[in-house]
């Protein structure tokens, strides 16, 4: 009998204006793992659309190639959905395991969208579903364009506030649709990351001084973006906005300074990109627990928040599968998930596996490698990598 991969989905929404650089973004995300040298020694990244991992992969090679960027994309709306297909040692270390793919879904919402109306009726209900597709994703990354923010030197509070204020704007003219069903909604982004595309362009800073121009020229535009934000969802205290931050760079873009036409692009010199499979997989994990100790949050949101967290917990934490699968293999398929939520509410799992750092962390990757447990050594790594981040300064989190 045919066997197919347990899939674990993970979804992540970026925002940005027009020109912000979401393209060069996720074709600089998929592409550099397509070579030998960019591959991991414990899964391959996929691209579930052929044909679209074909166009990410030729944007990425013309610009490593050829230092061409890729063209823009107007009034797109993609999404990419690529696989992180684990690597196996045998049929039994894959059956210890609850899942052998974390699907990423990468949702790309039209810059455009945010600097104009709708044109039409259509369009206005177009964006509506369009952001309905991406409310399964617990993390949002909202891009400042580094470009503009440069070109406003000594005016970034003028830039800023037209960011902010037109995502605002947006997000009151999709509002009364989101709402009309069902009243506020429980599964919606809970973390919103503030990321500075184009990174590169300040070669000086670490993401420190990226906040820092923020609170100092924009806060209180970011707390009314908040603010609305809070008003589409239920327990708005259950909500990241202005405490996360990301500097992200695709490559080194090199200008002719007369021209200023690209001469050269270094797409090894990447920033930031690495982390974003880490902050789709682990972040809400983390945030979860925070929010759990600290108000009294309806499990209903906690369980829309990192859906999956059990399984993950037990992957980093080195938990046995075998065991707890074996115990509810007499239960219906539709409690199954129930019953793992019920074991796991029950214990410090989640927490452990939250708060795992340092030497613990790397003595647990350690093990998970030469056990050839992939999928505990995958999310170890990811976590790893999440907190070199954090020290290296190129992520700031609320955890």
């Amino acid at each position: 009998m045919a066997t197919y991969p347990r899939v674990k989905e993970q979804h992540i929404a970026v925002f940005g204006e027009s020109g912000s650089g979401k393209t060069v973004l996720v074709s600089s995300f998929f592409g550099p793992s397509q070579s030998a040298s960019g591959a991991s020694d414990l899964w391959d990244l996929v691209a579930d659309d052929a044909g679209q991992g074909n166009r990410l992969l030729k944007n990425y090679l013309g610009m490593r190639d050829k230092a061409v960027a890729p063209p823009a994309t107007r009034f797109a709306s993609d999404t990419y959905n690529f696989s992180v297909k684990l690597k196996s040692a045998g049929d039994r270390e894959r059956d210890k395991r609850p899942f052998d793919v974390i699907r990423l879904a990468w949702h790309d919402y039209p810059g455009e969208w945010f600097e104009s109306e709708p044109s039409s009726p259509s369009e206005a209900t177009r964006r509506t579903d369009t952001f309905r597709s991406l409310l399964r994703s617990d993390v949002a990354l909202l891009l400042v364009d580094g470009q503009k923010l440069a070109d406003h030197r000594g005016e970034e509070a003028r830039y800023l506030k037209s960011l902010f204020g037109n995502f605002r704007q947006a997000m009151l003219r999709l509002k009364d649709d989101l709402l009309a069903e069902e009243g506020r909604l429980v599964e919606f982004p809970r973390i919103w990351i503030l990321a500075l595309s184009k990174a590169d362009l300040y070669p000086d800073w670490d993401v420190d001084n990226f906040r820092d121009l923020l609170v100092l020229n924009a806060a209180d535009d970011i707390e009314r973006l908040r603010s609305t934000i809070q008003e589409l969802v239920e327990t708005p205290d259950a909500l990241s906005l202005g405490e996360d931050f990301l500097l992200l760079s695709s490559a080194k873009f090199s200008l002719d300074q007369g021209s200023q036409h690209t001469t050269s692009i270094d797409t090894t010199a990447r920033v930031g990109l690495d982390l974003v499979l880490p902050v789709a997989s682990l972040l809400p994990l983390e945030r979860r627990v925070l929010w759990a100790s600290k108000m009294d949050v309806p499990r209903k949101v906690l369980d829309s928040l990192a859906d999956g967290a059990d399984l993950i917990a037990k992957a980093i934490t080195g938990s046995n599968f075998a065991k707890l699968d074996k115990a509810l293999s007499m239960l219906p398929d539709r409690r199954v998930r129930v019953a793992r939520q019920v074991i796991t509410r029950g214990t410090p799992l989640l927490a452990m596996a939250a708060k795992m750092a340092g030497p613990a962390l790397r003595e647990q990757n350690e093990q998970a490698r030469a056990q050839h447990d992939y999928l505990r050594a995958t999310l170890t790594q990811m976590k790893q990598d999440l907190e070199e981040g954090r020290a290296d300064s190129v992520i700031r989190t609320a955890v």
